[in-house]
């Protein structure tokens, strides 16, 4: 995990990156609560953010005792929890699909099926994290 934060010299990137991942804070915390929103990917974008824009930030989301274990464990190269990478996967696909049908371009539908093939690669090829004990 970085311990040091490479912040932008432009001080517009800054705050719009800190908009962002702090948008992405808030998103990833209803995710905890609601079903339908993935906690993890919001939480790793507003550090990715954070990491660019906010020392202070940045540290306070990955040392969050609730929130930097999500971050934490991604960042430490232990992978995702199987739970977690079967959510993304079915959740993008239902989404995808659903969009799919509702949009008739079909040059819009072969975007995101092809996204949505690229993305759930990438997570099954991440390191499955065994679940812990306790």
């Amino acid at each position: 995990m970085p311990r040091t934060v490479r912040e932008s010299r432009s001080r517009l990137v800054r705050h719009a990156l800190q908009a962002i991942g702090l948008l992405s804070l808030a998103l990833g915390v209803i995710g905890i609560f609601l079903p339908l929103l993935p906690t993890t990917p919001f939480l790793l974008l507003a550090a990715a953010c954070f990491m660019r824009s906010s020392q202070r930030f940045y540290f306070w989301l990955i040392g969050h005792p609730h929130l930097g274990p999500w971050v934490r464990d991604y960042l430490d190269g232990e992978g995702i929890p199987l739970k977690g990478k079967v959510y993304a996967v079915g959740l993008m696909w239902t989404s995808i699909l659903l969009s799919c049908y509702l949009i008739p371009l079909a040059s819009a539908r072969l975007f995101m099926l092809a996204s949505a093939v690229l993305v759930t690669r990438y997570i099954l090829r991440q390191k499955t994290r065994p679940v812990r004990a306790g």
